[in-house]
């Protein structure tokens, strides 16, 4: 399984969803594993972004078609950073 780190910023309907029904987040979380992603870190931050999320997925395709059905919702705005954990970093540096 990939990492990913998702920078997330709402959309001001995004905004309102929440503000309605905070478990709106939650119920997202069930509709990715169903996408075949796997949450496994959530934060609500300040500054220019509004979360960041540390997720699994088996290939960049996976990840792609979950920003793609996210996006096209009109309610957040997505960064995706693929994530290398440190010690593949350094075997390949060798």
């Amino acid at each position: 399984m990939a990492t990913y780190v998702i920078l997330s910023t709402l959309t001001d309907e995004g905004r309102k969803t929440i503000k309605e029904n905070p478990r709106r987040i939650l119920e997202v979380n069930k509709e990715l594993a169903k996408m075949g992603v796997k949450v496994k870190e959530q934060y609500a931050v300040l500054g220019p972004y509004d979360f960041v999320n540390i997720v699994e997925a088996k290939d960049n395709e996976t990840v792609m078609n979950m920003s793609l059905e996210l996006g096209a919702r009109g309610s957040v705005h997505l960064l995706t950073l693929a994530a290398i954990p440190m010690s593949d970093m350094l075997k390949k540096m060798k």
